[in-house]
């Protein structure tokens, strides 16, 4: 095993190994985060609000 630090750095693998997995858990929660099941911010029963047929966005002209 020691073989193999005579090879590589130390300090340089520990950051590249810390920046990898830093970057890993990014991807994996923001992939969490827009999936409609595991969004644990807005809920699972989150739904986007959407106007209903009689009512309208804007007030209605002069």
């Amino acid at each position: 095993m020691y073989k193999i630090w005579q090879v590589f750095d130390p300090r340089m693998a520990l950051i590249g190994l810390g920046a990898f997995l830093f970057v890993l858990a990014l991807v994996i929660h923001y992939m969490l985060l827009s999936s409609q099941g595991f969004d644990w911010l807005q809920g699972p029963d989150y739904a986007p609000v959407t106007l209903s047929a009689g009512m309208s966005a804007l007030p209605a002209g002069r």
